[in-house]
């Protein structure tokens, strides 16, 4: 797996065209590729943003949350939240790399992807084209930000299901599906960087285990990366505190 970054200048809310953005910087683009564009230059692209002096920054993260936890919870003082099946910290809302606003997650980050890829497999003419709307967060028990999920995918199987499937003894395995697109995104946040690099778009190329599809995920192949809280590993511990509901519950 090959992945390369691009360089850009600052995206600023008066650029309000991502794929002006693509067009000036996306030069080539090979069949089989994957464009990782970060969820931070899709919502100041559209506008997506919230002047710093206009409102409180804790009733914007509330109002931008399924469930929510106070302050006063962390150690940290953040309000740690819930949102588009995401556990994650001030629900996506953040003012770093855009100064004088906080910046929200897309408004559909899901459309988005949808419309870049489609997009980019037009301009550039290649059929088996993939992107993904990248994120950082946090992981419990380990230091660091790091890109563990992404907010959408196209163009690709965002699942590749071990299920049955037997192990290197013959054993078939009962519970082992592999993240592609949260593979994908770990991948190219960690080259894109978290400070000031100015790449926030990355190809990743020579992905022999990505499975292609021509075309956007369906609502049913969606709907089955989302996990039920009944069915979550660490529901004991998502049960265990009281969250409170936000704006989006």
């Amino acid at each position: 797996m090959k992945v390369r970054t691009i360089k850009t200048k600052k995206i600023t809310p008066k650029d309000t065209d991502i794929f002006k953005i693509l067009d000036k910087y996306l030069l080539r683009l090979e069949d089989k590729s994957v464009v990782a564009v970060t969820s931070k230059i899709v919502s100041i692209c559209e506008g997506n943003v919230v002047p710093e002096h206009e409102v409180d920054k804790d009733t914007l993260i509330i109002k931008e949350a399924e469930y929510y936890l106070p302050r006063s919870s962390s150690r940290y003082n953040v309000l740690l939240t819930i949102k588009g099946n995401a556990l994650s910290f001030s629900s996506g809302v953040d003012e770093s790399n855009n100064e004088g606003y906080y910046t929200l997650w897309p408004k559909d980050s899901q459309k988005s992807a949808n419309n870049i890829r489609e997009y980019l497999v037009k301009k550039h003419k290649k059929k088996n084209i993939g992107v993904i709307i990248t994120d950082t967060a946090s992981v419990p028990l380990r230091w660091g930000q790091r890109g563990v999920f992404v907010l959408a995918h196209s163009g690709f199987s965002a699942l590749n299901s071990y299920i049955g499937k037997p192990d290197i003894f013959g054993r078939k395995l009962k519970m082992t599906s592999a993240s592609i697109s949260d593979a994908l995104g770990t991948s190219a946040v960690l080259v894109m960087g978290e400070g000031a690099e100015q790449t926030p778009l990355a190809v990743i190329e020579d992905v022999p285990f990505v499975k292609f599809q021509q075309r956007n995920p369906t609502k049913r192949e969606l709907n089955a990366l989302k996990m039920p809280l009944s069915d979550d590993l660490y529901a004991p511990l998502l049960r265990a505190v009281k969250w409170k509901k936000g704006g989006f519950a």
